[in-house]
């Protein structure tokens, strides 16, 4: 059996299954990154994201990025790599304002960045980009929701999660996602912190782990951190609460109605017993007489 170390020193070198390590290893490395969410309504597109930090003495690492008042992307993978293409399309952005006095469209910026990462698989001095993004934004045709990936691949979605456990993000958007076309823009915002809540292995949602960003018809990009974010974290928390006394109310009621029952069925039983011993006295009666 062969093993991939034969075949994974160069981005270049195929291996007998046709396939190209160093290309598979960036896309891995973005299956390791903190998880990124993004959902599209009819009018609005919304990211939200779960920040890492190193320690308990370092801060969270950014993981969104505004790159015209248009759009903005979330990352997972490596950050590094991410700043360097948002650099990039920031550039692009800016360039195709002065040249035709218009935000670039995002399909067309996508496409751009999706052909940067391809060139760096076949070159073999270069070696691809340890980076998904999750390119969010509103142009003339309406919001967008677009995900790039290390091969060069890019795709259009309604809802999409990348980054470490970002499956139980995609269940639940899968299940909610035919509600986001009317939903509302504080509804979306709960739907992505609650993808993005089920991801976590440990701990919970707090305003400092945790960032989102609106995006949408008359809204510019703009991002809510820490105070910003906390109303939408309380109004969650509300909802997990309200949701946890239902089922307790329930069990207390059938918990009070059993010895009522039993009350019933003791009350029920005593007459049937006095009954009996009438039904009893009537024949020996009887048969004195």
């Amino acid at each position: 059996m062969l093993v991939p170390a034969q075949y994974d020193t160069d981005v270049t070198t195929w291996s007998p299954q046709g396939r190209l390590f160093q290309v598979e290893y960036a896309m891995e490395a973005v299956k390791q990154g903190s998880c990124a969410v993004g959902l599209v309504s009819s009018t609005h597109v919304v990211l939200a994201t779960l920040k890492r930090a190193q320690n308990d003495l370092s801060s969270y690492q950014r993981k969104m990025f505004k790159i015209d008042d248009h759009m903005g992307i979330a990352i997972a993978g490596l950050t590094a790599d991410g700043r360097v293409l948002c650099k990039y399309m920031r550039n692009e952005c800016i360039n195709h304002r002065f040249v035709y006095e218009a935000p670039m469209p995002i399909g067309r910026l996508v496409r751009q960045v999706a052909d940067k990462h391809q060139v760096c698989t076949q070159r073999s001095w270069k070696r691809p980009f340890g980076v998904g993004l999750l390119v969010g934004g509103y142009d003339r045709t309406g919001p967008h929701l677009y995900n790039t990936c290390p091969s060069g691949n890019y795709y259009e979605y309604k809802a999409m999660a990348i980054g470490a456990r970002s499956q139980a993000a995609k269940t639940y958007l899968e299940k909610h996602y035919e509600t986001f076309p009317g939903a509302a823009v504080d509804d979306m915002v709960q739907h992505g912190l609650r993808a993005l809540a089920a991801t976590l292995s440990e701990g919970e949602l707090t305003k400092a782990n945790c960032s989102v960003a609106i995006v949408g018809k008359n809204a510019p990009y703009v991002v809510l951190d820490d105070d910003d974010v906390e109303p939408y974290l309380q109004m969650l928390k509300a909802e997990e609460d309200a949701g946890g006394e239902a089922p307790m109310a329930a069990d207390d009621a059938a918990a009070g109605g059993e010895p009522a029952a039993a009350e019933g069925g003791a009350a029920a039983g005593g007459d049937a017993a006095a009954g009996g011993d009438a039904a009893g006295e009537a024949p020996m009666e009887t048969s004195e007489s």
